[in-house]
């Protein structure tokens, strides 16, 4: 049988007080000496007392749970697995649960929700689900800026997308690429937004074909047929996993990479560092970004800030064999 739950009146029985002083001591409300504090804490730890989660939310006026909502068309994306991951790790460190939030078809139900803040992943124009989410009264932080006209949230945690396409299409005119082809999402994000305007903004000749942030195999067929009728040198794939369906793609024609085209991804991903040849891309750390979320987000609802927090997450290139011709 498991062992049974030690409880608060297990400590006050072998601290020698009252359940109410042991309550204060380990809550750091009500007056109690540093000397009884002290000992009591000692005494709950030689015990194995565990404070209860949802007493101590009950105590404070808050649900104990922090919502992350990731859009449906990003589901099954390695970055936002990554991303979640990060967020789920920080959330139990700050002991809270961590409650995805489905695309729901009605979006009504999510405002009877009870949560202490929300998480969203990329926030576009048009999202119904996060037209509700904005509504709530509780703190949100965004995982990149949102475009909504009107939009304030609490907290934005961001990678600098611009500097980071800056870099890499700087990479791939380094390696010798004249022309290069760039595989872009629209403009319903800013994460769309901003790679656009790297490559409108670039120095080198670069020429954009639009893909689908969350795109199909089909996607990624039609648009790299359309930037390859120019010619380029290289291509860079915006969207997460979109330069290994084009390097399979691409290998299939006999095309060889990097010999014959270089190519280059600017999410990176685990499948990436294995293909062969091995793809360059960008690190904009998703992990780091799902745990820096969460971070600002439980300072927001414990009262240690009162916002707009804004984090900013680094990116880093990793130049791989797929742009480094012998």
């Amino acid at each position: 049988m498991p062992a049974r739950r030690v409880t608060i009146r297990d400590v006050a029985r072998a601290a020698g007080v009252s359940t109410t002083t042991v309550s204060a001591a380990l809550t750091g409300n009500g007056r109690v000496s540093p000397e009884t504090r002290d000992r009591i804490m000692r005494v709950a730890e030689e015990c194995g007392y565990v404070a209860s989660a949802a007493a101590r939310s009950l105590r404070l006026g808050r649900s104990g749970a922090i919502g992350l909502y990731v859009p449906d068309r990003t589901v099954g994306f390695e970055y936002y697995a990554h991303l979640s991951r990060g967020a789920a790790e920080a959330a139990l460190a700050h002991g809270f649960a961590l409650t995805l939030l489905p695309a729901w078809p009605d979006a009504a139900p999510l405002r009877t929700l009870h949560l202490d803040g929300l998480i969203v992943c990329d926030p576009a124009l048009g999202d119904p689900v996060a037209e509700v989410l904005r509504s709530l009264p509780v703190p949100m932080v965004t995982c990149e800026r949102d475009p909504e006209p009107g939009a304030s949230p609490a907290g934005v945690v961001a990678s600098d997308h611009v500097a980071g396409t800056t870099v890499l299409l700087d990479h791939l005119a380094g390696q010798g690429a004249a022309s290069i082809a760039a595989l872009v999402p629209g403009e319903e994000t800013s994460f769309g937004q901003e790679t656009r305007r790297a490559c409108r903004e670039s120095d080198h000749d670069v020429r954009m074909v639009e893909v689908p942030l969350a795109y199909d195999p089909d996607d990624i067929a039609r648009a790299l047929a359309e930037a390859r009728a120019d010619e380029p040198d290289a291509i860079m794939v915006v969207p997460d996993g979109g330069a290994l369906v084009a390097l399979h793609l691409l290998q299939a024609e006999g095309v060889r990479v990097p010999e014959d085209l270089l190519l280059a991804s600017y999410v990176d991903a685990l499948s990436l560092q294995v293909a062969r040849p091995t793809v360059t891309a960008v690190d904009i750390d998703p992990r780091a970004t799902g745990a820096s979320a969460v971070n600002a987000l439980v300072d927001l609802v414990v009262g240690e800030v009162s916002g707009p927090v804004l984090t900013s997450v680094p990116t880093h290139l990793r130049v791989r064999e797929s742009t480094s011709p012998a």
